[in-house]
Formats: C-alpha cells, structure tokens, sequence
C-alpha cells in the first residue's frame, strides 16, 4: 500500500500576527507493513524514504549527557529548554520531564538548535499537589526524559488546546514568576486561596504554548487521564500503581517494577522486530481492534532513537486497556483510510516564537499535527484518533 500527501505548504502565522509562504518538498511513498502484535497491541511499521545527514539527539539522550537544561519556571504551563550542545536536540510531543517542582508533559515537538539559549516550552502538570524538589532532586530543573505520555484522550485535549500568543498579551492564571506559588485555571488544587486567577502581562518573546485557537485548555483532561490510568493499570496488575514518593505522579507511576514487568513482555515482542529495516520511518498502533495514533519521522536514524519510548508507551495503554473480548487487528487498508482521512480536515498553520511552524488539520475522526523547523523542513508527524 502506498500513500501520498500534500506537499504545498503556506505559513500563515495568524497567531503572530504574520503572514509568509514556504514550500516543503512532498512526501515520498509510504509502505504500510503487515501488523506485529503482542495480545491486544498491534503496530504497524511505516517504512519510506530516510533523509540524510546526521540525526539529532533526542531529549532523552541530551539530558542524560548534560548538553541540555530543562529549566523550571514558576509557571505550570511553561517551561524553558536549553541547548548547550554541539548537536540540535529533538523534543517529541507527550514526552514527560522528571523533577522541577512538579512533573510535566512537553505539549509540542521541537528541533532545539545548538547553543540556543532558554527557548519556551509549553507544558501541562502529570503531578497534581508538589511543588517542590523531590527528595534529593533539583526543583530548579529537569533530569531525565524517559517516557513519554501514553492516554490517546489527554494527548487530543493537549493538542486541542488554546494557543498562547507571542505577542504580549494578559494571561489568566499566571501571576509574576517571583512569587513561590503554583497556579492554573482548571483546577485551584494548590492553592485553596487562588479562587479567582489574576490576570498578569506575559511579555516573553519565545512563549510557546502548543495547541488550537479557540479550544479549552487541556489540564483537566491531562489529570483526568493520569488518575485513571493508575486506577486501570492497578486493577490489571493487581498492585498499588501509585509511588509513596508521590502518589500522584505519572512518571513514578511507569517507574513501577510490575508494570515495567509486564511491558517487557511486550518489548521482548516487538521492540526488536522495527530495528531490522533501514527505511521504516514510522508506527501505526492499534489497541484492542482500533487505531489509536501514529508517529511518522523524516529519517529511520530518529526513529530508532524513539522507537523504545514509543513501544514501552504502546505496551501500557494496551496494559491499561485490556480487551473484552477477542480482537483482531485492523487491516492495512484500515491503517491507510485512517492515516488519509486526516488530509480531509481544514489545515491550520501558525508559528511557535521564530524556530518552529505547525500544522494542525483534524477531520471527523484523526487529528494530525505536522511539526517543522522556522523553515518549512517537517521533523514529526502525530496522528490521533479524535474519538
């Protein structure tokens, strides 16, 4: 099976009050593997045409050598990240950061430039109630970036959510980064006496906050999804998923020796079975009959490097979500509708400060988000299922 999409791209920048045009190359190809499954996870590789040259580090690695700083900010819904490398970083929407004053979720996917200084991120709380160091951790920054968030609902609620303007504008919910305090519009969980949010001048030129015009915010659904997921994942493996350390923290929550037991077997599976091939791009992943997303990369180099968080993120909703019943894997030509049916929706393409341009379309059913470098070159391709 071979799919091809558009290649026309314009950047309209609305959210910058900009308007300017770039021309992205097409697509080559893409071939569409038979499934590899593992009980109720099936993943399909996507194999196409690898670009060359040299593949950036991912965050994981970066953080892990030191050339790279996830700075806390006071502000839950930002976060800046510096490159103090020699080598562009890559940063994938849904990867979790460990540490600060409370885990969090990075909302966008970015190519960071080496020696790039503090650039924005935005990001949504996966530990309601801390905000403070942890133990022995920096509270003023981030070590580690292991994982990546695995609920298909909290990854839509969080790229539908509101784009933050770079220009300066009032913000609900954020009040001066000096105060000592944690804030949000969703939820006053921290603060009994936040009630009513105050309204404060953002004036960073490099705010980024990833989501869609006119959407609602999608914290809620972010702590909606974790809480739930430990529940689930607590009934399928028969032991607590919640760490005494903080009971309500995603990242520990994947840190716990049963479920990291019980996604070995499905690592032992699979994992191996999309490091063969040299051209496979790309996942397709469907649980208990259904596809639920995809990633598509511009060199089968990045993927590699992704491919362990991807599958480990893959075994734990299949974990969480355990079918009631037998189920078969969709077939390549459902895999194809639901990748094309993504092309059906009104595109809508902004930039994020001057480093980043994203597309966004999302049709009845799949909402895709194209992220590319200031220069039109697309580094990552998202598809959800939006229901």
């Amino acid at each position: 099976m071979h799919l091809r999409f558009a290649a026309p791209i314009v950047f309209a920048a609305a959210s910058l009050g900009m308007a300017a045009a770039a021309t992205a190359a097409p697509d080559p190809a893409l071939t569409i593997a038979a499934p590899l499954t593992h009980e109720n996870l099936a993943v399909y590789l996507v194999r196409g045409s690898s670009s060359a040259g040299p593949t950036p580090a991912t965050l994981e690695e970066a953080l892990a050598k030191g050339s790279v700083v996830v700075h806390e900010t006071g502000n839950v819904r930002e976060l800046k990240v510096e490159n103090t490398g020699s080598e562009p970083v890559f940063i994938q929407f849904g990867d979790l950061v460990k540490g600060g004053r409370q885990d969090r979720v990075l909302t966008t996917s970015l190519l960071i430039p080496p020696n790039s200084g503090q650039i924005a991120i935005g990001a949504y709380c996966v530990e309601q109630g801390r905000w403070s160091g942890r133990g022995m951790e920096d509270a003023k920054k981030f070590s580690a970036s292991n994982a990546q968030i695995f609920s298909r609902k909290a990854k839509v609620a969080i790229a539908r959510a509101p784009v933050a303007s770079a220009e300066p504008q009032p913000v609900q919910g954020i009040v001066p980064r000096s105060t000592n305090i944690i804030q949000q519009n969703e939820h006053n969980v921290h603060r009994p006496d936040l009630a009513r949010p105050a309204i404060v001048p953002q004036r960073d030129p490099q705010r980024i906050v990833q989501g869609r015009p006119g959407g609602q915010s999608g914290q809620g659904e972010v702590w909606n999804s974790v809480s739930t997921a430990q529940l689930q994942l607590a009934t399928r493996l028969a032991a607590p998923m919640a760490s005494d350390k903080s009971k309500t923290s995603l990242q520990l929550t994947l840190e716990n020796e049963r479920l990291q037991k019980a996604q070995a077997e499905f690592v032992a599976a699979l994992e191996a079975k999309g490091l063969t091939e040299s051209d496979v791009i790309g996942v397709v992943v469907a649980v208990n009959g259904a596809v639920t997303g995809a990633d598509i990369y511009p060199s089968n180099g990045l993927f590699r490097k992704m491919w362990p968080k991807l599958v480990r993120a893959a075994a734990t909703e299949a974990i969480a979500n355990p079918a009631k019943a037998a189920t078969t894997a969709p077939g390549i030509a459902d895999v194809e509708k639901f990748l094309a049916s993504a092309e059906n929706g009104e595109a809508s393409t902004r930039g994020l400060a001057d480093i980043a341009q994203h597309e966004t379309k999302e049709s009845a059913d799949v909402l895709k988000v194209e992220a590319r470098t200031s220069d039109g070159r697309w580094i990552h391709r998202n598809f959800l299922a939006a229901k």
